[in-house]
């Protein structure tokens, strides 16, 4: 009733925030890189190297973030589990196109410059997150979307999954950091960074930015009472031992305390019949 109207207020204050958050650090990066700097080319200039913060923060910050939260979006609770898999699939991978042509960008320009590659911190990290990344695309792929995994190897990967993806995602924006701070240092001389000139100024801003939007997303993806509900039918191929939520595999993250659990039930009873119907085709590629 009235606290599962609030909630859903909550739930669409918080996502129009991340949104409005996510969108704006990228148009804060394509400010940055056209007004400060020397725009965007694929020439071997500055201009190749600046579509590295400008992918990297448009692909792997702000569209991995919304993949991550696309299951917590209420009004696709009625969709079948299987579309918002291949939505989740998806952005990722569209995530993981930009990642992999901001980082061949930089590549180009630093071998075109006779810059070294691959010795900061900020490399090795970003690119072992790349690396993990593909992994856990590869994976859930593999394991969640086509219909070959047995339910246990499902159940037993989904927390591992989940964990990875939220650490991935919070790796990427510490990376992002870094690598702002340190083109910041590099690229500031006339004035310094030291000096504060506006450009830090307005790079320091995106930089609270991703700060921010990672916090708001790692929030959503948190909140136990956000979960879709599980499908009805779930519970007929349910492992012995299970929660009475549905199977362990639905349980995006750690199971909610016992006092979410009363309104959990109350809260998702319409949802879930609803997706009773709805489920019934791709149920086992959900389960």
């Amino acid at each position: 009733g009235a606290r599962k109207m609030e909630d859903y207020g909550r739930f669409l204050a918080l996502l129009a925030s991340a949104l409005l958050v996510g969108f704006v650090s990228v148009i804060l990066s394509l400010v940055w890189v056209f007004h400060y700097r020397e725009g965007l080319s694929w020439d071997g200039s500055p201009g190749e190297f600046n579509w590295h913060p400008v992918l990297i923060i448009t692909g792997f910050v702000f569209i991995q973030g919304i993949a991550i939260i696309v299951y917590r979006l209420p009004w696709t609770w009625k969709c079948s589990k299987l579309l918002m898999k291949f939505i989740h699939a998806g952005l990722n991978t569209i995530a993981m196109i930009l990642a992999i042509v901001s980082m061949v960008a930089v590549f180009e320009y630093h071998n075109a410059k006779n810059i070294p590659n691959m010795y900061s911190l900020h490399s090795w990290i970003g690119l072992t997150a790349v690396i993990f990344y593909s992994l856990q695309l590869f994976l859930g792929f593999a394991v969640f979307l086509l219909p070959f995994a047995p339910v246990h190897l499902r159940v037993a990967l989904m927390p591992i999954h989940v964990y990875s993806g939220l650490t991935i995602f919070a790796t990427v924006i510490a990376t992002a950091l870094m690598g702002i701070t340190e083109k910041l240092i590099f690229a500031l001389k006339n004035p310094a960074y030291s000096a504060s000139p506006p450009e830090a100024t307005l790079v320091n801003c995106l930089g609270l930015l991703l700060v921010i939007f990672g916090s708001l997303v790692l929030w959503m993806a948190s909140r136990p009472h956000w979960k879709r509900p599980p499908a009805e039918n779930a519970k007929i191929l349910r492992p012995i031992g299970a929660t009475p939520e549905g199977t362990e595999v639905e349980s995006t993250m750690t199971n909610s305390s016992n006092a979410d659990k009363p309104d959990l039930r109350s809260n998702n009873e319409a949802a879930r019949k609803q997706n009773i119907k709805f489920d019934e085709a791709g149920q086992r590629s959900t389960m």
